[in-house]
């Protein structure tokens, strides 16, 4: 008869009382579900490994540091860790096209895309919006009220103005402001907004 099986809380704090074989138990319970999904994202088994150890990595340099939250929510987390590190590979992988100077039958609209957005595409932009909701949430009142009506709600500093009862001036700062620390906000946590 098996006993009941340890879970994922139980083996974490084993873990980080010193019995590395708790970790060893954790990784092999979740391997499987992590290692798929890369793999389905990436179509690359030597990408899809890559990004799985870069995975785990993250995972014990966490617990190392002391940093993890147990919410009980372990293999979401491990989720959103691969999740992001796939963006990130994306994000740097089309960062810097690469064109051949030497060639002399080079063609400038060889380049140009004509095809719809691939999934990674969808996927890099669907997170490049969450990062700048994400930052967003960061900056002050005043200034998230005026970004997100100029922006999301697609109104004229003149209506801002009304509706917040500043004068425009006011509103057109405050946006200046938002707009300034939120490319602070982008350095600092090192986001990349380039699909």
């Amino acid at each position: 008869m098996k006993a009941t099986s340890v879970s994922d809380r139980e083996l974490i704090r084993e873990y980080l009382q010193g019995n590395q074989a708790s970790l060893e138990k954790l990784i092999h319970r979740h391997k499987n579900r992590v290692f798929a999904y890369i793999l389905m994202v990436v179509k690359d088994k030597q990408l899809a490994d890559d990004i799985f150890q870069d995975t785990f990595i993250k995972v014990i340099n966490t617990f190392k540091a002391g940093t993890y939250k147990e919410e009980g929510k372990f293999i979401q987390w491990v989720m959103r860790i691969a999740h992001n590190l796939i963006i990130d590979y994306f994000r740097k992988s089309k960062r810097i096209p690469i064109i051949d100077n030497n060639n002399e039958k080079f063609d400038i609209f060889d380049t140009i895309k004509f095809t719809n957005d691939s999934i990674e595409d969808k996927m890099v932009i669907e997170q490049i919006h969450q990062d700048i909701r994400d930052l967003i949430e960061y900056l002050p009142s005043e200034q998230k009220e005026v970004l997100f009506l100029r922006h999301y709600s697609d109104m004229s500093f003149k209506d801002i103005a009304e509706q917040t009862n500043v004068s425009i001036n006011t509103a057109l700062g405050r946006m200046r402001y938002a707009l300034i620390n939120l490319r602070k906000l982008i350095r600092e946590k090192d986001v990349v907004l380039t699909v």
